[in-house]
C-alpha cells in the first residue's frame, strides 16, 4: 500500500479511465453500473485470485457450492431457499445445492450434496457434480498453491493423494545449486536450465514485473521507463536504467539480502515462481517423490447431481471450505480427461497448466460474464442464463481507482455509481461537505456502513518480553499485564480521537463481527486487564478519566513487582533476569503518528516513564520492517490489525506451534510473512491446554458449545498477556443517491452479505 499511495497522477487516471464506462457508449436503457474499485491484481480466478479486489472480479461470475445468511450462517437448503430473520425482516436465502451432514458412531462425518438440476453456465452448458468435483480436485491437487485451505481439511484419503508430488520447480530448488545429481524427476539440461535461469534472469524478471505492473494500471502516464517505474516504486535511478540497474537497486537497498527484497518489493511473484514461469509448463508439473494415491476416497459420486463428501473426524470449519466455487470443467480443464470410474479428473495430476491458462479471464454460472479488463475498467454483461434470473442491469464496470480521492470525487461527479472509500474523519466531513446537509446520508451520497471482518490489536510476543527467558512463568505473564494494563485504559480516548464514532474499543482479541465474541451481558464479561495482580477489579463507575489513569498506572507498578522488579519509592530502579526498563513499541504510523493506536502508545509512554519504565517510540514510515522484524522475533511490541474470517477458528493464531508442529495447511500469514506454522510465531504461546481446547471447539458443530470454548480460550489468551484487544473499526460503502435506484440495492447489508451477494437487483435511475 505504501507504493500505491505514493504513486502520482492517480486522479487523472481514474478519469481518463471513466470513457470506457460512460452513458455516452451505450444507448440510453444500457448504461453500465459503475464500481470504483482499488487497483486490481488480474488473477481473475476463483482457484488463484490473491487480493480482496481479484476476489470481486471472479465473484461476480461465478456461483458457490453453499451460500450464507446476513449473520455468516451456511444456508443448508438452497434449493428450495431458507427464510431466515435478521433486524426483524425475513429474508430467504437460494442457493445451487443442499446439504445434509451426518456425524457417524465411528468418528467419520458425511457432507452430503444435491445439486439443482436445472443449472447451465454463462455459455449455455449444464452444471453438473462433475464440475464440483473437478473444482475440489483443483484445490487438492498436490501443486496447488492458492489460498483456499479445502487442502488442509481432514477429507478421507486427502493426505494419500498429496503425498509423494511436488512441483518440477520445486523439488528442483529444493536439491539446490551444488550440482546436478541423477534422479527421475528431472534432467540434468532441465536442473542447469532452471539455476542458470534463476541466478542470471530472475532478478530481472522481478524488476521487469514490477514495470510492467506500474505501466499496466496506468501509473505512469506517457513515461513507460523503467526508470519512472522504479521512481513510483521508491527507488530513483539514471534516466536510461534497465531492468538489470533497477533488481541491482532493491537489492543494494536491503543490504544483499535477497530473500528480505523479494518479499518486501514483490508486485506479486519471487524469483522461483519468476523462474517456474519462465521456464514454461514442464516446471510447473508435478513430479512423483514418493507413493501417491491416484483418487481422494473421501470425494464421491453418486451420480449427475448428487455427491458425498467424507471427512475422518468433525471439524466446524470444513463447512466454510466445502462450499467451493463451482467452475466449469469444460472451460477451465480438459472434458477428455474427465473420467472419475477411471481416477481421471480433467487435468493431469499435478499439472494446473490447464487451469493457470484461464487466470485473468473467468468464466462461470454467476449473474454476470466477464468481458474485458482494459486500461483499469473490467467490462461486464448480465448473464441471462443466471438461474435466479436475469439481472436488472444489463451492463456492470469495475473503475480502477487509486485513492479515496477517486472514488468520492467519481460519486461526485457521475463517474462512479458505488464505492468503498475507507472510513475516515476525513472522508466523512467530505461526503458531508458533497451532501451539504452536515450527514452521510443527503442528495448525493448514501453511506452504508458495516463492521469490518477484522480488529485491530496491540501485540507482544512472550519469546522477547519474558523474565529469565521462561515466556509462560507466572513473572512473564505479569511483566506483560502491566504493560497490558495502562494501554488499555486509553483506548477509549485514543480510538474515539481516531475514529469518532466509527469505531469502538473491544475487550476480547476476536472481532465483534462473530458469533463468537463475548458481548457485555454474557456471564464473566470483563474488561480487558482491568484487575490488579489479587484479582480485584481497579475501576469504579464514578472514577473519572484522571482516576483511572492513576489507577492504571498503580497496578502496573504492582504488576511489575509481581513480575521481580525492585520498587523504590513508587518507582522502578531493577529490573529481574532477562527483563529490562527499556522496550521499544513497533507501530506503522507512516512517520507521523498516523495510526489508531499511536495515542495510545504515547500516553502510555508518558504514564510509564513517571515509574520508571522508558518505552521506545518506533515510528515505522514502512510497515514492511514491522513484518520482517516479527518474522525475525526481533519486537517485544506492536500494533496491527487482523482479518478475520467467517468462523471464528482459532488454530492458525494461537495455536501451540512450538508443542504440535506446524499448523497443517498453513500458508502466508495475515500480515504478510512466512506461514512459519501458522502465525502464533508473533505471539509465541506454548500451551497445551489452550491447544486442546482450540482442538475440542474444531470437534464440534454445536455453536452454542464452541462459543462457551472460545470464551474460555480468549480467557486463557488474556490470562498470556501477548494480545491487547484494542478496536472494531466500520467499513463504507457509498452509493450515488442520484443515480442508483436505492429501493433495489441489498437491504441490511452486513459484514458477511454485501450489496453484490444481491447484485442481479439492483437498477440505476
Amino acid at each position: 500500500m505504501k507504493k500505491l499511495l505514493s504513486l502520482i497522477l492517480a486522479v487523472l487516471m481514474c478519469v481518463s479511465m471513466f470513457s470506457f464506462g460512460t452513458a455516452s457508449a451505450f444507448a440510453a436503457d444500457d448504461t453500465p453500473l459503475v464500481v470504483g474499485y482499488s487497483p486490481f491484481n488480474s488473477k481473475f480466478s476463483p482457484f488463484f485470485s490473491t487480493t480482496d479486489y481479484d476476489q470481486s472480479a471472479w465473484f461476480m461470475t461465478q456461483i458457490l457450492l453453499l451460500n450464507n445468511d446476513r449473520t455468516g450462517a451456511i444456508i443448508m437448503n438452497g434449493i428450495e431457499g431458507e427464510t431466515v430473520p435478521y433486524n426483524g425482516t425475513d429474508y430467504t436465502y437460494y442457493g445451487p445445492a443442499d446439504c445434509v451432514i451426518t456425524e457417524n458412531d465411528d468418528g467419520t462425518v458425511y457432507y452430503d450434496f444435491t445439486l439443482r438440476d436445472d443449472i447451465v453456465f454463462s455459455d449455455g452448458e449444464p452444471l453438473t457434480i462433475d464440475d464440483v468435483i473437478f473444482s475440489m480436485y483443483v484445490l487438492c491437487d498436490p501443486t496447488y498453491d492458492g489460498s483456499s485451505t479445502l487442502n488442509a481439511q481432514p477429507i478421507l484419503g486427502l493426505d494419500k493423494y498429496i503425498s509423494g508430488v511436488e512441483t518440477r520447480g520445486n523439488a528442483i530448488f529444493s536439491a539446490g545449486d551444488a550440482g546436478y545429481e541423477a534422479n527421475d524427476n528431472y534432467t540434468e539440461e532441465q536442473y542447469n536450465a532452471f539455476w542458470d535461469y534463476y541466478n542470471n534472469q530472475a532478478g530481472a524478471a522481478f524488476a521487469q514485473e514490477i514495470v510492467d505492473y506500474c505501466i499496466g494500471n496506468g501509473y505512469n502516464a506517457a513515461d513507460d521507463s523503467v526508470a519512472a517505474c522504479a521512481a513510483n516504486w521508491g527507488f530513483e535511478l539514471a534516466e536510461d536504467a534497465t531492468v538489470e540497474d533497477f533488481w541491482t537497486a532493491i537489492v543494494e537497498a536491503y543490504d544483499g539480502d535477497i530473500d528480505t527484497a523479494v518479499s518486501t518489493e514483490t508486485a506479486g511473484s519471487d524469483l522461483l515462481g519468476l523462474t517456474v514461469a519462465a521456464l514454461g509448463e514442464e516446471y510447473q508439473a508435478g513430479v512423483q517423490t514418493g507413493d501417491s494415491a491416484k483418487s481422494i476416497e473421501g470425494i464421491q459420486k453418486i451420480d449427475d447431481y448428487h455427491m458425498r463428501v467424507v471427512l475422518t473426524k468433525v471439524d466446524a470449519t470444513a463447512i466454510y471450505q466445502l462450499g467451493v466455487a463451482i467452475a466449469p470443467l469444460h472451460y477451465y480443464g480438459d472434458p477428455s480427461l474427465y473420467d472419475y470410474d477411471n481416477n481421471s479428473f480433467g487435468f493431469p495430476k499435478g499439472d494446473l497448466s490447464l487451469i493457470r491458462a484461464k487466470t485473468t479471464q473467468p468464466l462461470g454460472a454467476g449473474p454476470y460474464k466477464f468481458i474485458k479488463f482494459e486500461n483499469g475498467v473490467i467490462n461486464y454483461e448480465a448473464n441471462d442464463l443466471f438461474y435466479l434470473g436475469t439481472p436488472k442491469t444489463k451492463y456492470v464496470n469495475f473503475l480502477q481507482c487509486t485513492t479515496d480521492d477517486d472514488k468520492l470525487n467519481g460519486i461526485v461527479t457521475g463517474t462512479v455509481d458505488i464505492t468503498d472509500p475507507s472510513y475516515s474523519n476525513d472522508n466523512v466531513e467530505s461526503i458531508k461537505k458533497a451532501n451539504g446537509n452536515d450527514e452521510v446520508n443527503g442528495p448525493v451520497i448514501v453511506t452504508d456502513t458495516v463492521d469490518n471482518l477484522g480488529y485491530g490489536y496491540i501485540g507482544m510476543n512472550a519469546n522477547v518480553l519474558n523474565v529469565g527467558g521462561d515466556s509462560a512463568s507466572d513473572a512473564s505473564r505479569a511483566l506483560r499485564k502491566a504493560f497490558a494494563t495502562v494501554f488499555c485504559v486509553y483506548r477509549d480516548v485514543a480510538i474515539s480521537s481516531y475514529y469518532g464514532e466509527r469505531a469502538a474499543v473491544i475487550n476480547y482479541p476476536i472481532s465483534n463481527t462473530s458469533w463468537a465474541a463475548p458481548q457485555p451481558a454474557d456471564d464473566g464479561y470483563q474488561l480487558a486487564f482491568s484487575v490488579d495482580p489479587d484479582g480485584n477489579s481497579i475501576y469504579t463507575s464514578s472514577m473519572t478519566d484522571e482516576e483511572k489513569y492513576d489507577a492504571a498506572l498503580q497496578t502496573a507498578l504492582a504488576w511489575f513487582e509481581k513480575a521481580g522488579y525492585t520498587v523504590e519509592d513508587g518507582k522502578l530502579t531493577a529490573a529481574p533476569e532477562g527483563a529490562a526498563l527499556e522496550y521499544t513499541f513497533w507501530i506503522p504510523a507512516d512517520g507521523s503518528g498516523d495510526h489508531p493506536a499511536f495515542m495510545i502508545v504515547n500516553e502510555a509512554k508518558n504514564a510509564l516513564a513517571k515509574i520508571g519504565m522508558n518505552l521506545v517510540i518506533n515510528d515505522l514510515s514502512d510497515s514492511s520492517l514491522l513484518w520482517d522484524a516479527l518474522d525475525a522475533q526481533e519486537v517485544a511490541m506492536w500494533a496491527a490489525a487482523w482479518q478475520a474470517t467467517i468462523d471464528p477458528d482459532m488454530y492458525q493464531i494461537y495455536y501451540s506451534d512450538v508443542v504440535n508442529g506446524p499448523s497443517e495447511g498453513a500458508g502466508k500469514n495475515p500480515l504478510g510473512g512466512p506461514a512459519q506454522g501458522g502465525s502464533n510465531y508473533q505471539y509465541g504461546i506454548a500451551d497445551a491446554e489452550l491447544d486442546e481446547l482450540i482442538m475440542e471447539a474444531r470437534s464440534s458443530t454445536d455453536q452454542a458449545y464452541r462459543k462457551a470454548m472460545y470464551k474460555a480460550c480468549l480467557d486463557m489468551i488474556i490470562d498470556w498477556a501477548v494480545e491487547v484487544p484494542t478496536y472494531q473499526r466500520q467499513n463504507a460503502i457509498i452509493f450515488s443517491a442520484e443515480r442508483v435506484n436505492l429501493d433495489t440495492v441489498t437491504p441490511d447489508i452486513t459484514t458477511f452479505y454485501g450489496w453484490m451477494n444481491e447484485v442481479q437487483n439492483i437498477e440505476l435511475n
